[in-house]
């Protein structure tokens, strides 16, 4: 995936969260830091860039108002994520049978994709550490690293031991046990920042002993200003279908760019299929048919990864095509190309035919997962499309 990351870990260099920022940097002025926050909301928002900025301006010795200095030996090594008084903690798996894995074994990993990316999902975590197939956890053992850590001298006397918690919710119950004891007695001049996408899975007695933030999902208007200033040929129009299509997260807008050119292919085939399907079903033309056994043909010698994520793509087309009927456009979330084709192709899903689609598409997929003959499942799908574009 071509991500567009952050330039730093000042407050400067996170997309939107304008609120949040002034929040974090007035109670930092007056005093009032809590040892434990939790910042949560959806994926890609920005909280734990947040997270990093916020014990980056507490440790910094020339912070502004608004931001850390950045240049100072302590914003430089935050800028690395080197400072001896920052650490982390993070959802991991067990290299060796029988032996606890700590974070301390990833941290390389974790430095890395927080710079290079900076906006990053769990699946993309998982993937850089190998653990694709593996549940990410944050086992006991970590709980002991955590209270280690925290028991040295603050690097700076007058400053801050951070501990940055990335998915508290990923502990397991021992862990997440020792450390309500931790959070019940902190050690001095600590600073604990639970960074968290589902907060509802943390214990309550952890939940209750830490200062809750929500961070927002970020505005439309935002996110395709920011795609636009790091795009130079991508229009407002494409900018704004994708902010819409993002839902408040970054993160989800840059995967949208990325699928942006994959899903033309698959667009252009969705196109294909129905046309032919209509020029059989509604005006008789029999020529398409000998099209659509061309198309099933096509479709069979083009690899089971690519037929599933077809056929996917296929319900994902449906459903926003019939919510495109009804005129609900607050929840219609369809590219540029592909609103332009759903003008006038939308009124062909409706009431009558929508949940027969769906189901013979969901029928496909499934058959095409238990590696049934592809040409055959596809050409039968194609014959059920021409019977329901008539409803």
């Amino acid at each position: 995936m071509r991500y567009y990351a952050v330039e730093g870990m000042q407050f400067k260099d996170i997309i939107g969260q304008e609120d949040a920022k002034r929040s974090l940097c007035v109670s930092a002025r007056e005093g009032r830091i809590p040892h434990a926050r939790l910042l949560y909301g959806q994926p890609g928002t920005g909280k734990l860039q947040l997270a990093i900025a916020y014990a980056q301006y507490l440790a910094c010795p020339n912070r502004t108002e608004s931001d850390s200095c950045g240049q100072c030996p302590s914003c430089l090594q935050y800028g690395k994520l080197q400072h001896p008084d920052l650490h982390f903690a993070f959802p991991i798996y067990k290299e060796k049978p029988g032996r606890e894995s700590v974070c301390d074994d990833f941290i390389g990993k974790f430095r890395e994709i927080v710079l290079d990316r900076g906006y990053f999902s769990q699946n993309d975590w998982y993937a850089a550490i190998g653990a694709e197939t593996k549940q990410g956890v944050i086992y006991e053992a970590e709980s002991s690293e955590i209270l280690r850590k925290l028991s040295l001298k603050p690097f700076t006397a007058d400053g801050f031991k951070t501990m940055i918690i990335w998915l508290p919710e990923k502990m397991n119950t021992a862990c997440a046990n020792k450390l309500l004891k931790i959070l019940e007695e902190p050690p001095q001049k600590t600073l604990f920042l639970l960074v968290s996408e589902e907060p509802e899975m943390l214990l309550s007695t952890i939940l209750s002993r830490t200062q809750q933030m929500k961070i927002p999902g970020l505005p439309e208007q935002t996110i395709a200003e920011n795609l636009m200033e790091r795009d130079d040929e991508m229009d407002v129009r494409e900018a704004r279908s994708i902010a819409h299509i993002a839902n408040g997260s970054w993160l989800r807008a840059l995967q949208a760019v990325e699928e942006n050119a994959e899903n033309s292919a698959l667009l252009q085939q969705f196109i294909n299929l129905f046309r032919c399907a209509w020029r059989v079903g509604v005006r008789r033309d029999y020529a398409a048919l000998r099209e659509l056994r061309e198309w099933s043909t096509e479709m069979a010698s083009t690899g089971r990864e690519h037929q599933k994520n077809f056929l996917q793509y296929m319900q994902q087309q449906l459903r926003e095509n019939y919510l495109r009927n009804l005129h609900c456009e607050e929840i219609n979330y369809q590219t540029v190309g592909e609103a332009a084709f759903s003008d006038k192709f939308a009124p062909f899903v409706n009431e009558r035919n929508i949940e027969e689609l769906m189901r013979q598409a969901d029928l496909a997929q499934r058959q095409i997962e238990q590696n049934g003959n592809a040409r055959i499942i596809f050409f039968d799908l194609c014959q059920q499309i021409i019977v329901l574009v008539k409803k």
